[in-house]
Parts: structure tokens; sequence; C-alpha cells
């Protein structure tokens, strides 16, 4: 799984996420079940996903979903476990300890530049 950096700048200035890019279906399945917890400054992008369950997690996510071009179109906060969560017009969806969007300022309507990614991530925002 390729990791990323992610530079963006909200309301607290600066700021750097360590993304691991979820691209192949079957990382998409195992997702972050087995991983130790998200730290504040990680995330996993898991593209072309619409639905997020939270089964066999045993901590909360915070989950953005995102346009094609980086655009928030939901937020949703401490996802708990054994829960299902969606955005039918997502095109992608960003994964994030608990907590973090918040932190961040991350909020609908926001634009978080994954489009300019570097090459190693190239295909993210790919037509499905």
């Amino acid at each position: 799984m390729k990791r990323q950096l992610l530079h963006f700048e909200f309301d607290r200035g600066l700021q750097t996420l360590e993304i691991m890019v979820a691209a192949t279906a079957p990382e998409r399945m195992q997702g972050l079940l087995r991983r130790p917890p998200l730290r504040p400054d990680q995330a996993m992008l898991l593209r072309s996903c619409r639905l997020i369950h939270t089964i066999g997690m045993t901590y909360p996510l915070d989950l953005v979903y995102l346009r094609k071009d980086g655009t928030v179109l939901k937020v949703t906060p401490a996802l708990p476990a054994r829960r299902i969560d969606g955005h039918w017009h997502a095109h992608s969806v960003l994964e994030m300890a608990a907590g973090a969007a918040a932190y961040y300022g991350i909020a609908v309507g926001r634009h978080l530049p994954l489009a300019s990614m570097t090459a190693a991530a190239a295909g993210v925002f790919d037509e499905r």
C-alpha cells in the first residue's frame, strides 16, 4: 500500500497528513482492519468508495467523503464500531482518527488537494 504526504492549509496553518492509499479492491477490503489505531496525523484514503463499515474495528473513526475533485461532501465524526455509513455521491473516503477532522478544520465544502498528490498515488481521482 502506497503512503503519501498531503500538505494543506486550513484553520491551523500548514498541515501535513501521512496518507495510506487503498487503491485496489483487496486493499480497500482490508482497510484499517488488523492495523493499529491511526495517529492524528495519519489517514487512509479509499478511492472509488462510497460506503464504509466499522465491523471488526476496535476504535472510532472520522470519515470524510470526497467528490472527485477533493471537495468534502460529508464528514461523519467518531463513527463507532459495528456501524455502516456512506454518501452516494462520494468518489473517495478519507478515514481519520476520531476528532482529527475537526482538529484540522475539515468541513463540508472545503477542498483537500488530493489531486495534487505525487505520481505514486496517481489515479486516486481517475474515472471509475
